[in-house]
């Protein structure tokens, strides 16, 4: 599984190194992988922590944490180049949770640039989404970012995004 979020944390993945540890977005999210066997403790706070993904990688949009967290066209595909490598190297995927309509809209972005085809008409963001691209496979699941924008006004939930790592984990596992 690949999760696609916006940018690394300025006070969270800049400051640790890693995605999603040290902020709170990243309590969400570890807690929600480790709920499904995905992770191997609930938490991460520092790079050495001992933090495990199970058959999961984590990547980004953007390289930084954008102003507003909100990054520019420019920006994006100025960064593009990076997870269209990282696509490259993961040649087992077989599920993309994007985490917010930015990292849903960029790994479709990235599809053409790969020589993939996207389906028409192409599909919306929404938490729950899911679509079957065509030519690898591959299934892409939306989730709403665990943003404390999102989980502080109960736009997402904890039983809400661990449903989504959960149908992306049986996904996974199909024949």
């Amino acid at each position: 599984m690949l999760l696609v979020g916006l940018a690394p944390a300025a006070h969270g993945g800049n400051r640790t190194g890693r995605m999603f540890t040290g902020d709170r977005s990243g309590d969400w999210l570890f807690r929600a992988l480790y709920e499904v066997g995905m992770a191997s403790q609930p938490t991460s706070t520092h790079a050495g922590d001992g933090l495990e993904l199970i058959n999961a990688y984590i990547t980004a949009t953007a390289r930084c944490a954008p102003p507003a967290n909100k990054p520019t066209i420019l920006e994006m595909k100025r960064c593009q180049p990076f997870l269209l490598e990282e696509l490259s190297l993961l040649s087992h995927v077989r599920v993309v949770v994007a985490l917010g309509k930015i990292g849903w809209d960029a790994y479709l972005r990235s599809r053409p640039a790969r020589g993939l085809a996207l389906p028409r008409p192409l599909p919306r963001f929404g938490h729950g989404a899911e679509v079957r691209l065509p030519d690898d496979g591959i299934t892409l699941l939306g989730t709403f970012h665990p943003s404390q924008q999102n989980t502080f006004t109960g736009k997402l939930t904890r039983p809400m995004l661990r449903s989504v790592f959960a149908r992306a984990q049986r996904l996974a596992q199909r024949p």
